[in-house]
């Protein structure tokens, strides 16, 4: 019964929601809210403007920090694929680009065998926007990736790079698959990552980088960015440089 509604229950609603799910999710469901109690209002279910209650969700530019694997767990996850078996090959393969190129998920399903070119040892990779860049092909990358084309990639008429391990051989439908892979080898290594998804290879990729010494031009080069203030969330990750900055506190300014 909407006429029960009242302040703190539309409040309490999306304190509840807005704990467990993203800034821009949660703001898709505020407005959401605020359309449907104004359309409620319209039809005379509730007396009150409760559309006005909705609160407003921050949803500050670049304001979390990049979730990256920790120093040395990327590699146990490339490790712990069985490279003996054809998926194994095909997973090690996808994971290593994960890892070394950073490459989104979407990417990866989109490579085509037209985009490796061997003789210069360039592999082009389809971003976003339909944007088309041409990246080295590290030894290990290209390595792995002869080998699964030459020792375990179902015979299929289909250009993509990378097809499904059962029927019916296709290509990835989605970038949910190459999650999948990144899942299970994250369950392989015995790794409990709070996020199970492909681009957290990518930021650990670009925190090693910096680490390393790398600057934001480059990492961003790298990864594709558009705008430097992209890649500049990275600088969140190096705390020695952070540290540096900081203020000492007033007991040790003394």
């Amino acid at each position: 019964n909407l006429s029960l509604l009242r302040p703190t229950d539309v409040t309490g609603f999306v304190r509840r929601h807005a704990a467990s799910i993203k800034s821009k999710r949660v703001q898709l469901m505020t407005t959401a809210l605020r359309s449907f109690l104004s359309w409620a209002r319209y039809r005379g279910d509730v007396s009150i403007d409760l559309a006005a209650c909705v609160p407003s969700v921050a949803n500050w530019s670049l304001s979390t920090v990049p979730r990256a694997l920790p120093r040395g767990q990327s590699e146990r996850v490339l490790t712990s694929c069985n490279r003996k078996t054809a998926v194994g090959r095909r997973d090690f393969a996808i994971l290593l680009l994960l890892a070394r190129l950073g490459l989104r998920a979407s990417e990866v399903v989109r490579l085509t065998l037209g985009d490796l070119d061997w003789q210069a040892g360039l592999i082009t990779v389809r971003g976003k926007g339909g944007r088309h860049c041409k990246l080295p092909l590290p030894r290990d990358v290209g390595e792995a990736i002869a080998d699964y084309l030459r020792n375990a990639r179902p015979p299929a008429a289909h250009r993509n790079v990378f097809l499904r391990g059962r029927a019916p051989i296709t290509g990835f439908h989605g970038s949910q698959a190459i999650a999948c892979v990144v899942r299970q080898g994250l369950a392989r290594a015995g790794i409990d990552s709070p996020r199970k998804g492909a681009h957290q290879f990518r930021n650990t990729l670009a925190s090693e980088m910096l680490r390393q010494g790398a600057s934001l031009s480059e990492i961003g080069e790298l990864l594709r960015h558009r705008s430097p203030q992209t890649t500049s969330i990275y600088a969140k990750v190096d705390l020695a440089s952070l540290r540096a900055l900081a203020l000492p506190w007033p007991e040790s300014a003394r």
